[in-house]
């Protein structure tokens, strides 16, 4: 199927810098499948999706895309597409399956296969080391709330840019700490599927820590041209009135989603208030000297998720615990979102993606940004001729990418947009019952169909390339 039309009234025109990269993204455990194979061990996913009650159908990434055997094709839908760049991520447990020790060879080459396959098509690979895939045995250990886990991350961070930096010059340590930390273990609803605000809290600082020092193994073992950066995930914050009740909320929140990420990542340490805001569950007494020093390594850019926006309100008990993902957060409502809603029911708030890249590029002004992730839901359908007219999406797309414009021309200096994602797959405890593919997937038979989505973003991408001339 062909992914170049001409007479697409959607396709926005855009004016973005010279050498704006345009990519999509997917990560290992929702579209590889073969979970054990060849010497694979098990991941803190497998466990979680293997428990009854976890996962809507029962859904496991067993087999999932299947594109541990079907990349090259995948590669061709990507190369069809027209992307600079695909951003994918490493399976810890595939090539360290026990997380430390041994390392397994076949899993290094499979993703030998995957860059050098990229880069026979001109695409480049963008590599994330964590997409939230533990190997198992470290949670045994004691998981992201035991400090041992930074160190070994730090250690399988060196031995993947010593295989991979000849070809590999983009790399990301952590995707979205946030929900590793407090999805998986403050709000249970995410793998390993825990729900103790006190570790959860230990696990951000861990993953922070774990983050610093493998910048500092990669940086130790990088070649010029080598870039490093960290993924977050932000959300647009919207007060339910002006009140300073209802503002105070917001700033718990922010500290929570945003701040106690950014900020050490930005070199500035913990923000005190969240400190504050947390004490009674825990005394942090996990940050030890020289940490935050750790955490703020200089990074070459920071990677930017963006979905939805969150309404927020004050309760009416100040002290009353709010329930849900964010540990230790008291006194705040989590109000219904707005408006049409995407399939999984978020919000579209095209405004909040402008929003939040000019505040991060206020914040770090001298630090270029990409958009990591971006995308929406739908329950997409096959038409009679093999079709997918997925309207909604296209609008949700370029939507956002005119708040991607709307930022550059404000002065953010955004170097990239990468959709999310490349295709469907396991969409974590949703399982499959939710798409965000600009090529569909037929898990039944494995087959792949561009979606209008994905025609509309091969061409805008051809367009931005024909006015750089």
């Amino acid at each position: 199927m062909t992914a170049q039309p001409t007479d697409l009234p959607a396709v926005p025109t855009l004016a973005l810098p010279r050498g704006f990269a345009w990519g999509a993204g997917t990560s290992s455990y929702q579209i590889e499948g073969a979970v054990d194979a060849d010497g694979k061990g098990p991941s803190i996913w497998d466990t979680f999706t293997s428990e009854p009650g976890r996962i809507v159908g029962g859904d496991t990434g067993e087999q999932a895309c299947d594109h541990f055997h079907r990349y090259p094709e995948d590669f061709d839908l990507a190369a069809e597409l027209g992307v600079d760049t695909y951003r994918f991520s490493l399976s810890w447990p595939r090539i360290m399956p026990t997380g430390s020790g041994p390392v397994e060879p076949r899993g290094l080459a499979f993703y030998d296969r995957l860059v050098d396959g990229l880069l026979a098509r001109g695409i480049r690979p963008m590599v994330t080391l964590y997409h939230w895939d533990l190997p198992q045995s470290l949670e045994d250990g004691g998981g992201w709330p035991s400090r041992d886990v930074a160190y070994q991350f730090a250690d399988y961070a060196a031995l993947a840019v010593e295989h991979l930096g000849d070809r590999v010059d983009a790399w990301s340590t952590l995707n979205e700490p946030f929900c590793s930390a407090f999805l998986g273990y403050a709000g249970g609803i995410h793998a390993p599927g825990r729900t103790d605000p006190a570790a959860a809290l230990a696990a951000m600082h861990h993953l922070l820590l774990g983050h610093g020092l493998a910048v500092q193994a990669l940086r130790a073992n990088a070649r010029p041209s080598h870039e490093l950066s960290i993924v977050l995930n932000f959300s647009h914050l919207l007060p339910a009135s002006d009140s300073p009740a209802d503002m105070d909320a917001v700033r718990r929140v922010d500290g929570l989603h945003h701040r106690v990420f950014l900020e050490p990542v930005l070199g500035s340490g913990y923000p005190a208030d969240v400190r504050a805001d947390t004490a009674h569950v825990s005394d942090w007494s996990f940050v030890l000297d020289g940490d935050e020093e750790i955490i703020g390594s200089p990074i070459d850019w920071l990677g930017i998720n963006y979905y939805t926006s969150t309404r927020i309100g004050a309760s009416t008990d100040p002290s009353a615990p709010t329930p849900g993902v964010f540990p230790g957060l008291r006194g705040v409502d989590l109000l219904p979102p707005q408006g049409p809603l995407t399939s999984i029911g978020w919000e579209q708030y095209p405004d909040g993606l402008r929003d939040l890249l000019l505040r991060v590029s206020l914040a770090a002004p001298r630090l270029p940004l990409v958009v990591t992730e971006n995308g929406s839901a739908w329950h997409d359908v096959v038409e009679a001729d093999g079709s997918v007219v997925d309207t909604a999406r296209v609008a949700y797309l370029v939507a956002h990418l005119r708040a991607v414009e709307q930022a550059v021309a404000a002065g953010a200096d955004v170097r990239g947009y990468t959709a999310w994602s490349l295709m469907d797959n396991f969409e974590w405890a949703a399982g499959y019952a939710e798409r965000f593919g600009l090529v569909h997937v037929d898990f039944a038979t494995q087959e792949r169909r561009i979606k209008e989505s994905g025609r509309v973003y091969a061409e805008t991408v051809r367009r931005q390339r024909d006015a750089a001339g």
